[in-house]
């Protein structure tokens, strides 16, 4: 079985999508195999991978949690859906995508049915062991989807931005894990295992909001805090590898995220 990792705020903007596609690039860099199951309807993460939404028929990670009802004949269902990506790259073939499209939404509805929260959990189930990393990517909210989500991760990463109400997504995040996997997902074994702090601009305000998020999470906050630069949002847009982008600073952005896929393989190594 992959490692699996949720990446989450309850917060939109703070550039989670992008992180996790990156984290997914310098993971297959080293010589890991990836998979990023876009659990948010927007489908950014899809999207930024390269993964065209407007090719029809290509079944979506929607479709494999409807069609997991518990079953044993359902499990393992999202192997149906791993895609390559669109990336040209010497890494490229190390990542598979789980996409996401706006239907994605449909599956809200099923929050009432029982024991439905599960139905991600048992769709990966067997579906990702030739993988070594899971990456899921939730959507900015606590509600099903992240939930589905959480419930089938081994571990959690928080993303957020010096940006008030950013912290305070990261802490609600934090405390549905804390309080609420082991009982309402039942998922004790659950984890936060580090909070990124992304799209970082030195000024005042950003300063003494990254002061807070220290002292709010203390030892978790990761190294290093990834800095705001216009060019990576272009390299992201164009759905385009770090390998292929040409942009300004390009360089640096690359060198942030080997550090923080160093940081993430010893603060979440394999077994």
């Amino acid at each position: 079985m992959a490692r699996r990792v949720a990446m989450l705020n309850n917060k939109g903007g703070v550039g989670k999508s992008g992180t996790t596609i990156r984290l997914a690039e310098g993971l297959a860099k080293a010589g890991k195999r990836v998979i990023v199951i876009d659990m948010d309807p927007q489908g950014n993460s899809s999207q930024m991978l390269g993964w065209d939404p407007e090719l029809r028929g290509l079944p979506t990670i929607s479709q494999a949690i409807k069609a997991n009802t518990g079953d044993d004949e359902a499990l393992g269902c999202a192997r149906e859906v791993f895609q390559p990506i669109g990336w040209n790259c010497s890494y490229a073939e190390r990542i598979s995508i789980a996409p996401a499209r706006l239907p994605l939404e449909n599956r809200m509805s099923e929050a009432g049915i029982g024991g439905s929260w599960r139905r991600l959990h048992q769709a990966l189930d067997g579906a990702d062991d030739h993988a070594d990393y899971t990456l899921i990517d939730c959507p900015p909210s606590l509600l099903h989807l992240t939930q589905l989500g959480l419930a089938a991760a081994h571990d959690a990463v928080i993303i957020t931005d010096a940006d008030v109400y950013a912290i305070e997504g990261a802490q609600r995040a934090r405390n549905l894990i804390v309080k609420k996997a082991s009982t309402n997902l039942g998922n004790p074994d659950l984890q936060i295992r580090g909070v990124i702090l992304n799209k970082y601009k030195d000024t005042i305000r950003q300063n003494e909001q990254r002061d807070s998020i220290h002292r709010i999470f203390g030892p978790l906050v990761w190294d290093p805090t990834v800095k705001f630069i216009e060019s990576l949002a272009t390299a992201n847009n164009n759905a385009v590898s770090l390998e292929e982008f040409k942009g300004d600073r390009a360089s640096e952005i690359r060198a942030t995220y080997e550090l923080l896929t160093q940081t993430f393989l010893k603060e979440i190594p394999l077994p």
